[in-house]
């Protein structure tokens, strides 16, 4: 077993049940904790603020909504972060040294990020 985030809780915000689940799966791989996932930014605010957490995976677009503010709490509260999008760096704007992964990811691809997000 991978122990890249070990320990480490990861929050999850995604919209999409089975790309959630994966992404939930793929942490407790590589032994982590998930926190989410959240599926709305309301939800991902709550848990934002709620603290604790050593990273987080954003998926840009939100039914509708945009995780930005959500990186902006996260930021505030000192948690590093991956977004998500299924059009690359195009689909991010305002966060120029934000990471961002293009779906559909592989997920050796999001456990190399988020080690090195984390600094693992």
């Amino acid at each position: 077993p991978m122990t890249l985030l070990s320990g480490k809780r990861i929050l999850i915000v995604e919209d999409e049940p089975l790309i959630a689940m994966t992404v939930e799966d793929m942490i407790i791989e590589m032994g982590g904790i998930p926190v989410g996932p959240a599926s709305n930014v309301a939800e991902g605010l709550r848990l934002a603020d709620e603290g604790g957490l050593d990273g987080a995976l954003l998926d840009v677009n939100l039914n509708g909504g945009r995780s930005d503010d959500i990186a902006h709490r996260l930021a505030s509260h000192g948690v590093p972060y991956i977004f998500a999008t299924g059009y690359g760096r195009n689909g991010v704007e305002g966060f120029p040294d934000a990471p961002v992964i293009a779906k559909p990811y592989r997920s050796e691809t999001l456990a190399q990020m988020l080690a090195a997000l984390i600094g693992q």
